[in-house]
């Protein structure tokens, strides 16, 4: 896994509502991402419901024009079309995905698009599944931790976030990942 290299700085003003609370999860794609949370209360499409930028542009969602990129996305599950999977992977490419991903419900067609863009991008995404009972009583603003490993995983609320993601610019890579920089050109064949 791709990891940052570094120490940052950390924001000491973070807001710790649920501060040092663990919760177990499932891991459906590991990584380790951190962020300030966002709920959605509806599931989101990555396929025509999410633009370029990681914003929101499903006319009919809760969250029109809110920005996930570098966010812990917290929604019940995904929205299809199997398309969905091929954009998140583009989006981690291009670094304007979730820093993680939370669900209540195991989605495939999210966890595809993170583990493909981990296997040809070297750039791991955590996508996890929480119990309904921890999931419903999620804080809805504060920071968190997502640790997808292979023996389980967890969401820790309340950490202390690196400067450049609790100040929310885009392009920063999220607590632990490392965006990938460019992809060198195949060698070409007529030479």
């Amino acid at each position: 896994m791709t990891k940052a290299s570094g120490a940052e700085p950390h924001d000491s003003g973070a807001d710790t509502s649920g501060s040092g609370r663990t919760m177990p999860a499932r891991t459906l794609s590991p990584g380790d991402g951190a962020g300030r949370l966002l709920l959605l209360d509806a599931p989101v499409s990555f396929w025509g419901g999410v633009d370029s930028t990681g914003t929101v542009v499903d006319r009919h969602h809760p969250r029109h024009g809110v920005r996930l990129s570098g966010r812990v996305v917290v929604m019940p599950s995904g929205k299809g079309s199997s398309s969905s999977s091929s954009v998140l992977a583009e989006h981690i490419r291009a670094g304007v995905a979730p820093a993680a991903i939370v669900l209540r419900e195991p989605d495939m067609i999210v966890t595809l698009g993170a583990l493909a863009a981990g296997e040809l991008y070297d750039t791991w995404v955590p996508v996890v599944v929480l119990a309904s009972a921890d999931f419903d009583g999620l804080p809805r603003d504060g920071a968190a931790r997502v640790e997808g490993m292979e023996r389980g995983a967890r969401v820790t609320l309340g950490v202390a976030l690196p400067l450049s993601v609790a100040s929310g610019r885009a392009g920063e890579a999220a607590v632990g990942e490392q965006r990938p920089g460019p992809r060198p050109d195949p060698p070409d064949p007529d030479r």
